[in-house]
This record gives structure tokens, C-alpha cells and sequence, in this order.
């Protein structure tokens, strides 16, 4: 009893050392093993790994891509002496656990600071050899290369990877937006303004050539109208003649019928005149004799 007791003591002495020594590395982190506080190990590869229990003790750092996100844009200024806000993020990662230890203890938020003060005095530095116009779009790109690039060689130092630094938006403080926008609203104005006065001149100049192409051709088509009329009446008036010509008693006794139609239009008409006169000569004798 005395020996099965011995080894049942010996075997849980083992498994607590062995739970001691052996400790497990995810794929998504670094371990660095420290001896009496010196870096004795740097395990990148995931799975189970050992140490002297007791001794050596294990810290775990992120091996994922990390984003710096400012909360607050920060102000820069232009080869124009003018401010701008910018927004930017940087996109970075632990290359060298042990270096990286050495360089910031492992704190995190002392590693931001320091990429953070790399990428602004970047920043500062590539805003005031550029203008607005070239920061905003002309030459934005070039201006994120330079800055990953150069970042990226100051936090090697620390052992970290600089994958990316971007410039999510460039906006003018609130004063100056406010007057630039003044300015281009009175530039748009003076344009519009200038339109119109172009498109009223036009318009005018359209309407009097209208007025004087409606002028020309109503006068061509009265001109044309009374010539038509003139031609018509001189032929009506040649085929009367030649008509009446062949018969000259019977255009005397067409003419009276008009003239006693137009005499006895109205029933209200009074016509006083001699019954003898000449007038009704067709009314006494289809004839005409007296």
C-alpha cells in the first residue's frame, strides 16, 4: 500500500510538471519565452510546445494585421500656407516578436505612438511641399506609397511591417470651407449670370430675325396673292367680255337680274321709282320691249 501510494504521488507530481512545462501557440499569435526575465525562445509555429516550469513564463502577441484608426483628424498645412484635416489609417503588423519586445516592453499602445508620430511628421512633411489641389487628388496615390514606404523603414526598428497607410478623407477646417464655398458660389453666379445675358442677347437676336423673315414673307405672299387676285380678275373680266360679246341682250338682262336681286334683298327695302323707268323694262316683258 505503501508503494502504490508513492507512485500515485509520483505520477501526479509528473503530470503537474507537466502541465507546467507545456504550453500551447495559436496560429493567430507569437510566443516569446522568458527565463529570469531574458527572451530564451520565440515560438512562431502553432501547436504544443515546452518550458522549465517554474522558471520560464510565456507571453502572447497578436501575429494579425493590426489597424491604427485615429479618432480625431489632424490638421495640416499646405505648400499654400493653407489647413487641411486629414483622416488617415495605417495597416500594420508584428514581423519581429523579439525585436518588437525590446523596442516598446510589448505594449501595444507605446508602438502606436510611435507609427503614429512617424506617419504624421510623413504627413507634414509631404503636405508642405504640395497644394490643396495636389493632396486631394492629383497626387494623392504617390503621397500614400511615400508614406507606407517611409513609415515602414522607421517600424522595421521595432519589428513591425507597415502593410499600408491610407488617407481616408482631406477636408478644409470649417472657416475655410465656408469661404471657399462664398467664392465658388460667386464665381457660379457670375457664370450663370453671363449666360443668361448671352442667351438674352441670343434670344432677342432670333426674335428680330424671326419678326423680319414673318415681315418678308408676308409681304411676298401678299405680293404674290394680289398678283394671283389681278391675273384672275383680268381673266374673269376677258371671259365675261367674250361671253357677253356673242350676246350683248342677254348680259343687259343678266345685269338687271343682279340688279333687281340686289335691289329686293330685304323685304323691309323701299325703292321708289317711275314705272316707266328703264329699270323695269324685264320686269314688264321678258323681252325687254316696251
Amino acid at each position: 500500500m505503501k508503494n502504490l501510494g508513492a507512485v500515485l504521488t509520483g505520477v501526479i507530481v509528473l503530470l503537474v510538471m507537466l502541465s507546467l512545462s507545456a504550453f500551447g501557440v495559436d496560429q493567430r499569435e507569437y510566443a516569446i519565452v522568458f527565463r529570469l526575465g531574458e527572451i530564451v525562445a520565440v515560438e512562431q509555429n502553432p501547436g504544443l510546445h515546452f518550458k522549465i516550469p517554474l522558471v520560464d513564463n510565456v507571453r502572447y502577441f497578436e501575429k494579425r494585421i493590426v489597424t491604427l484608426d485615429w479618432v480625431e483628424p489632424d490638421r495640416f498645412i499646405t505648400s499654400e500656407k493653407k489647413n487641411v484635416l486629414v483622416d488617415s489609417f495605417v495597416k500594420w503588423r508584428i514581423i519581429d516578436p523579439a525585436r518588437y519586445y525590446v523596442s516598446v516592453r510589448g505594449d501595444e499602445k507605446q508602438a502606436e505612438a510611435r507609427l503614429s508620430q512617424v506617419v504624421n511628421d510623413g504627413l507634414r512633411a509631404e503636405f508642405g511641399k504640395r497644394t490643396i489641389h495636389d493632396v486631394i487628388s492629383g497626387e494623392r496615390a504617390k503621397i500614400m506609397d511615400i508614406l507606407r514606404d517611409k513609415a515602414d523603414r522607421e517600424a522595421r526598428q521595432m519589428g513591425i511591417q507597415v502593410l499600408d497607410v491610407r488617407l481616408k478623407r482631406v477636408d478644409l477646417p470649417q472657416e475655410v470651407s465656408d469661404s471657399v464655398y462664398q467664392r465658388m458660389e460667386a464665381e457660379r453666379k457670375r457664370v450663370a449670370n453671363d449666360l443668361r445675358s448671352q442667351g438674352a442677347g441670343a434670344a432677342e437676336k432670333i426674335r428680330a430675325d424671326a419678326d423680319k423673315q414673318r415681315e418678308v414673307i408676308l409681304a411676298e405672299a401678299f405680293r404674290e396673292a394680289q398678283r394671283i387676285k389681278g391675273e384672275g380678275d383680268a381673266r374673269a373680266s376677258e371671259i365675261y367680255a367674250s361671253a357677253y360679246s356673242r350676246n350683248p341682250e342677254f348680259y343687259a338682262f343678266y345685269r338687271s337680274l343682279e340688279a333687281y336681286r340686289n335691289s329686293f334683298r330685304s323685304k323691309a327695302d323701299v325703292l321708289v321709282l317711275d314705272p316707266s323707268s328703264e329699270f323695269f323694262k324685264y320686269l314688264k316683258d321678258a323681252g325687254g320691249r316696251k
